[in-house]
């Protein structure tokens, strides 16, 4: 388990927003003083795959309010991520404005480092939270063929900063701006009896 636990560091390739290929990509300074979204997908020029980064990419400048960097990776090459963003959307590309970068674990130790390599083959389809401590404060990992839920991550960095922040606890179907808990049991007595319909929506 890696939840609660510094997210290993690696030194990879990369192709940058500007589609320049970093040769020595550090993990560890890239993300200093800021949270990070580090996702894995299984392979460029899939099905699900780019619907995924462009939704990111679209949502790009929330993450960036949150002090969060999106860094994704993949087991293809730096020059297969640059086909890709060169190959134009309508199809099945991602076209060249995507704002964050993509990583190449041509060599799979990535995924391996962070447990997600299935059948020594492609990486399963993983999202980890990571904090400004270079702390793992969530993962997820989804079978080929789910793709994932942007907004739930934007949800989940929302209650990993508030905790961070505040101490306080988010309770299920919290959303930012609505109430929290404090660690004790006065205040989810008080929650449970003013914020019970919450729970219900």
């Amino acid at each position: 388990m890696l939840i609660k636990k510094k997210a290993p560091n690696f030194i990879a390739k990369s192709i940058t927003p500007k589609n320049n290929i970093i040769k020595n990509f550090n993990f560890k300074k890239e993300i200093k003083n800021k949270n990070c979204l580090l996702f894995f997908w299984p392979l460029d020029f899939s099905f699900i795959c780019p619907t995924e980064i462009l939704s990111l990419n679209y949502k790009y400048k929330e993450f960036k309010k949150k002090n969060t960097k999106i860094i994704g990776i993949s087991t293809d090459s730096v020059y297969t991520h640059l086909a890709w963003k060169n190959t134009p959307i309508e199809k099945g590309g991602i076209g060249n404005n995507i704002k964050f970068n993509l990583i190449s674990d041509l060599n799979k130790e990535i995924q391996k480092l962070y447990k997600v390599n299935y059948k020594n083959s492609y990486s399963l389809r993983a999202t980890f939270l990571i904090d400004k401590k270079r702390v793992i404060k969530h993962i997820s990992i989804n079978d080929f063929h789910i793709g994932r839920n942007i907004d739930e991550i934007l949800r989940l960095i929302d209650a990993i900063n508030i905790y961070n922040s505040s101490k306080e606890l988010c309770p299920a179907q919290w959303k930012i701006n609505k109430n929290t808990i404090k660690p004790n049991n006065k205040s989810i007595s008080n929650y449970l009896k003013n914020n019970i319909k919450d729970l219900y929506i």
